[in-house]
C-alpha cells in the first residue's frame, strides 16, 4: 500500500472496489470499505470514491450497508449531484423485507443535510410511520423531527402531526417517548406538545414498561397536566407513588418533582412525598459519580429548606470523605450544619474540627466558619475548640477563627465576654487583609472589655507605612476613633499620630478623606463623634436563633431537578431583589419570587414560561430591533417606578426579563430595553414614558414588542408579567 495520505492511496481503493475479482469475494470486498471508512475517519479525503462506495450499498450485507450509508452521509454535501443516487439507494433499502435494512435506510436519509431533501424523505417516513416494525417506526418518528429542522420556517404539516399524536397509543413504548420528543420539537413555536386528560392517563398507565430514562421523560411532560378534580389529583398521585422510591434516583427525583406541582394545594401529601425519597436522596449523596454526588447533596439541601429534620438521624452520611472534591466537601458540611441538635452536637463537631487541619486552607476556614455557625446555639462547646485552633499559630486558621469571634459576638452578644478574654490572649495577629479588617474592628466595638486594644492597634498604626491594603487603613481610622471615645487618655497620642500621617502623608484618596472626616468631626466635639461613629449594637436579649424558619415546599419546588438548583440561581435572584430593594419583609420577593411560569390572563388553560438564555450583546439587539416590526403595542397603565435602577433591574430579572439598557432618571422622555425568552421565540420590549407636559399625554409607560419568531400567546402574557411588576414596584415605591 503506498504512504497513507498520497493521492495513490485513493486511487489504489478506487481499482480494487472496481476489481470484478474483489467485489466476487465478499470479504475481501468489505476489507477494502472498511479501509475507505477508516482513511476518511482519519482524515483523508476518499469522496472520489463516492460511484463505487453507492454500488457497494446494493450488497445484501448489513454490516457493509452501513459503513456504505455512514460513507455517503458523510460526503453527500460534497457531491449534491452524486447524492440524487444515493438518496434513490436510500429509498429503494426502505422497501426492503428486512426491518433492520428498512430502519437503517431511512435513519440515513434522514441525516442527509442537503436543501430540498424533504420532497424525498416526507414519503418514506410516513411510510415508516405505519410500518409493523417498531424499530422501522422508533426511527420514523424521530425523522418527523429531523425533516421538520431541515425547513423549520415552513408550515407545519398537520397530517404529520395527526399521526404522531395516535402513535402516542403505540404498544411499542419506545415509539410513545420518541413521539413526544418529535412533538416537542415540531411544536415548539405553539408551546410544545400538549398534554390533556386521556394522554395523561394513558402514559401514566404505561410508566411500568418504559426504561428508567424515558420514565424521566415522560415524567417532565406530564409537569404541563393539570387534575380537574381532588379525585382525579389523587387516582394520579397513586399511579405515581410507586416511582417515589425508584432504584434509578433520576426517575424518584422526577416523580418527587411531579408530586410536588401536583399537590400544591395539599401540604401535608408534599410531605409525605418528601419522606418517601428520602432513600434515593441519601442513596445518591453517596454514589460514585462525583458528579451525581453533588447533585444529589444539592437537592438535599433544598428538601431542607422545608423539612430540616427529615435528614436528622442519617448525618454520618454528610461526613467528608478523604478523597472527596473540595467543592462536595462544602456541600456537606453545610449540611451539616443544619443537622445539628442536642444528640450529635459532640460528634459533628469533633468531625468538623479534623477538617479544620486540612491541607486545603480554602476547606479549613469553611470548617472553621461552620463552626462558628453552631456556636451560635452552643457556643461553650464551640469556643473550646476555636480557642484551642488559635494555638496552631497558622495564619489562614488564626484569621478564619477571629473572622469566626466577628459573626458570633454579633449574633450572640451573651458570648462577647468570653470572645474578648480570647482575643487578649492570642498573642498572633492575622496577617491577611480579611483578618486584620476583623481584629481592629473587634478591637473598635469591644475596646473596653479588651485591656490591650490601643497597645495592638498602635502596632498597626507604627507599621502604617508598610501596609498595602487601603480597607485596613480605614478600619484602622476607625478603631482609633471608636477607641478613643472608651480610653481617651490612652488614644489620645496615637490617634493624632494617626490622623496627621493619614492626612499629610497618604496618597490614596479615600484613606485621606476618611481620615478628615474623623478630624472635622473630633473639631466639633466627642458627643457629635459618638453619635456618628458608634454604630447600633446587638441586642444582648436577642433569642439564639436554633435554625433556619421553615420555608414552603412552593417557593423552591419550581427549581427542583433543574439545573437552576445546581447554580443556586433563584437564591441568588432573591437575595438581589431583596437588597436592592432594602425590604426587610421581603414583600416584593414573596409577590414575585413564586411565579416563574405565568398564567396568561387571557386564557386560563395555557401558561407562559419565561427563561433567561444566553445575554444579547448591544450590536445584536439593535441590528434585530430594527429589522423586526413591531407586533403588539400596549399602554401598561403605570407610571414608572420610582425605584433604583438596581431595584428595578433585580425585579425584572427574577421574573426572567434581563434588561439591556435605560435612561437615567431624571430624563424626561424615560425609556428603557428588555428582553426575554419563551417556549423557543425571543421577544425584544421598548419601554417609553411620554412628555407629560405634552398635550393629551400621560405619565403611563407604553411597551413595544417585537419577536422572532411569532407567538402571539406569548406576546400577550409576556405584556401581563410586566405590567404586574411594573405595578408591583410601584406600590413598594409609594
Amino acid at each position: 500500500m503506498p504512504y497513507f495520505g498520497s493521492e495513490e492511496t485513493v486511487k489504489e481503493l478506487k481499482r480494487a472496489l472496481s476489481n470484478p475479482n474483489v467485489q466476487a469475494d465478499r470479504l475481501r470486498y468489505k476489507n477494502y470499505i472498511t479501509k475507505v471508512i477508516r482513511y476518511m475517519t482519519q482524515g483523508l479525503d476518499v469522496s472520489a470514491l463516492f460511484m463505487d462506495m453507492v454500488k457497494a450499498s446494493a450488497k445484501v450485507d448489513i454490516v457493509q450497508k452501513k459503513l456504505v450509508y455512514l460513507y455517503m452521509c458523510t460526503y453527500a454535501s460534497d457531491k449534491p449531484d452524486l447524492a440524487l443516487l444515493a438518496i434513490n439507494t436510500f429509498r429503494k433499502d426502505c422497501a426492503d423485507p428486512n426491518p433492520m435494512v428498512r430502519g437503517l435506510a431511512l435513519r440515513n436519509m434522514c441525516n442527509f443535510r442537503m436543501p430540498g431533501m424533504t420532497e424525498y424523505i416526507e414519503q418514506p417516513i410516513v411510510a415508516g410511520l405505519r410500518d409493523k416494525a417498531s424499530y422501522v417506526r422508533r426511527v420514523a418518528v424521530l425523522g418527523c423531527a429531523k425533516m421538520h429542522s431541515l425547513q423549520p420556517n415552513t408550515e407545519i404539516d398537520g397530517i404529520i402531526v395527526n399521526e404522531l399524536y395516535a402513535l402516542l397509543r403505540d404498544p411499542d413504548p419506545v415509539v410513545v417517548v420518541n413521539c413526544l420528543r418529535a412533538l416537542e420539537e415540531i411544536l415548539k413555536d405553539e408551546g410544545g406538545v400538549v398534554i390533556n386528560k386521556p394522554i395523561a392517563h394513558h402514559l401514566l398507565n404505561r410508566m411500568k414498561d418504559l426504561d428508567s430514562w424515558a420514565q424521566s421523560e415522560v415524567l417532565t411532560f406530564l409537569l404541563r397536566y393539570h387534575p380537574r378534580s381532588d379525585d382525579e389529583l389523587f387516582d394520579v398521585l397513586s399511579l405515581l407513588h410507586a416511582f417515589l422510591q425508584s432504584a434509578h434516583a433520576h426517575v424518584a427525583v422526577a416523580t418527587l418533582r411531579l408530586f410536588l406541582h401536583l399537590a400544591s394545594a395539599h401540604p401535608a401529601v408534599q410531605a409525605d412525598a418528601l419522606l418517601c425519597t428520602s432513600a434515593p436522596l441519601l442513596a445518591t449523596c453517596g454514589a460514585a459519580s462525583r458528579e451525581l454526588r453533588f447533585t444529589g447533596l444539592c437537592h438535599v439541601q433544598q428538601v431542607m429548606r422545608s423539612q430540616p429534620g427529615l435528614f436528622g438521624t442519617h448525618y454520618k452520611c454528610f461526613f467528608c470523605g478523604y478523597s472527596e472534591p473540595t467543592y462536595i466537601k462544602f456541600r456537606k458540611m453545610e449540611i451539616l450544619v443544619e443537622l445539628v441538635n442536642d444528640e450529635n452536637v459532640a460528634l459533628v463537631l469533633e468531625e468538623l474540627r479534623s477538617y479544620c487541619t486540612d491541607v486545603s486552607p480554602e476547606l479549613a476556614q469553611a470548617a472553621i466558619a461552620a463552626i462558628g455557625r453552631i456556636a451560635r446555639t452552643y457556643s461553650e462547646k464551640c469556643l473550646d475548640i476555636l480557642t484551642g485552633l488559635l494555638a496552631l499559630k497558622q495564619d489562614h486558621i488564626t484569621s478564619a477563627v477571629i473572622q469566626t469571634f466577628r459573626d458570633l459576638v454579633w449574633f450572640c452578644p451573651q458570648s462577647t465576654a468570653a470572645v474578648c478574654q480570647t482575643v487578649e490572649a492570642c498573642v498572633d495577629s492575622p496577617q491577611d487583609s480579611e483578618g486584620k479588617q476583623t481584629l481592629l474592628w473587634l478591637l473598635g466595638e469591644h475596646g473596653e472589655q479588651i485591656s490591650s486594644a490601643p497597645y495592638v492597634m498602635e502596632g498597626y498604626i507604627d507599621g502604617l507605612k508598610t501596609e498595602l491594603s487601603s480597607a485596613v487603613k480605614m478600619e484602622l481610622l476607625t478603631t482609633a476613633v471608636k477607641t478613643f471615645l472608651c480610653r481617651p487618655a490612652e488614644t489620645q497620642d496615637m490617634l493624632g499620630r494617626l490622623l496627621h500621617y493619614c492626612i499629610e502623608e497618604e496618597s490614596d484618596v479615600c484613606v485621606r478623606d476618611r481620615a478628615l472626616l474623623y478630624y472635622r468631626l473630633l473639631q466639633r466635639g466627642v458627643e457629635e463623634t459618638r453619635k456618628v461613629v458608634t454604630g447600633p449594637k446587638s441586642d444582648p436579649s436577642m433569642s439564639v436563633l436554633t435554625g433556619r424558619q421553615e420555608e414552603p415546599i412552593s417557593q423552591w419546588a419550581s427549581t427542583f431537578n433543574t439545573l437552576g438548583l445546581l447554580s443556586g440561581r433563584d437564591l441568588c435572584l432573591q437575595t438581589a431583589v431583596i437588597s436592592a430593594a432594602d425590604q426587610p419583609s421581603n414583600s416584593t420577593g414573596k409577590e414575585l419570587l413564586p411565579d416563574v411560569t405565568l398564567s396568561s390572563p387571557n386564557d386560563t388553560e395555557e401558561e407562559i414560561s419565561l427563561s433567561l438564555g444566553p445575554p444579547l450583546s448591544h450590536e445584536t439587539f439593535e441590528k434585530m430591533w430594527l429589522d423586526l416590526e413591531i407586533l403588539h403595542r400596549q399602554t401598561l397603565g403605570s407610571p414608572r417606578p420610582r425605584t433604583a435602577p438596581d431595584t428595578l433591574q433585580a425585579a425584572l430579572q427574577l421574573v426572567k426579563i434581563q434588561t439591556l439598557a435605560f435612561t437615567p432618571g431624571d430624563t424626561v422622555l424615560w425609556k428603557a430595553y428588555i428582553y426575554t425568552r419563551s417556549t423557543g421565540t425571543l421577544i425584544l420590549a421598548e419601554l417609553l414614558q411620554g412628555d407629560p407636559q405634552a398635550p393629551g399625554s400621560d405619565e403611563s409607560l407604553v411597551v413595544s414588542v417585537k419577536q422572532q419568531p411569532v407567538n402571539q400567546h406569548a406576546i400577550r402574557g409576556f405584556a401581563s408579567i410586566l405590567k404586574s411588576v411594573l405595578q408591583t414596584l410601584n406600590v413598594d415605591s409609594s
